[in-house]
């Protein structure tokens, strides 16, 4: 039989009065302050959890406009320099018929990282101000966005393995140009903004508040 006391949307640590390690997920009394298993320290809630979030976000935001504006590739051919934006190598792509390849670096240059940007403000908006969601949304929300990181940098590779390939003096060269480095510092800044989130704070929107 179900327990009359338990909350609706299940037992947590917190409502149990009791202090998770996010380490190795042992669970401790209030009062204690570092881990027994671990010897991390313990925290019911990060409380700079969001400001976090919200500071390497703005960061990711900011490189992530050069990234778009300056060359993402310095191609010469025969002493004549051609430099290309990301839409613009985008735009080449499709003028010679590799529709596949386009596809593919528009989706993770330009699709990902705008999609990332809007759903991790919306994941902190929303736990913020604790505003109702579909049950577990937020959570599949989030780990979509943790999973879709790793492949963010595919463009940044494409790049480096070009550079790498295509080295031929006078002949022909490829080289990166500085929006690759402002790409890949945004790229990074939103891995740092998705890590910096407390999970715990998505339980918290989805659960009533507790009695004080």
């Amino acid at each position: 039989m179900e327990n009359a006391a338990s909350p609706p949307h299940g037992l947590t640590a917190r409502s149990a009065g009791l202090v998770a390690c996010t380490r190795c997920g042992r669970v401790h009394p209030p009062a204690q302050a570092h881990c027994l298993r671990c010897g991390a320290a313990l925290q019911s809630r990060d409380d700079g959890s969001l400001q976090r979030v919200w500071a390497w976000l703005f960061a990711g935001i900011v490189v992530y406009i050069p990234a778009n504006v300056y060359p993402m590739l310095r191609t010469t051919s025969l002493g004549k320099i051609t430099e290309s934006t990301i839409v613009g190598g985008v735009i080449d792509l499709m003028h010679h018929g590799a529709y596949g390849i386009a596809a593919i670096v528009f989706i993770a240059s330009v699709v990902i990282p705008v999609a990332k940007f809007i759903a991790i403000a919306y994941l902190a908006l929303t736990v913020r101000h604790q505003a109702p969601m579909r049950a577990h949304g937020r959570h599949r929300l989030y780990e979509i966005v943790e999973f879709i990181g790793r492949w963010s940098m595919i463009d940044v590779f494409v790049v480096a393995i070009l550079s790498a390939l295509v080295q031929l003096n006078f002949a022909a060269s490829i080289n990166p140009g500085i929006a690759a480095v402002s790409f890949a510092l945004s790229v990074a800044f939103t891995m740092l903004s998705a890590q910096s989130f407390d999970p715990r704070l998505i339980w918290d929107a989805d659960l009533p508040e507790p009695d004080k």
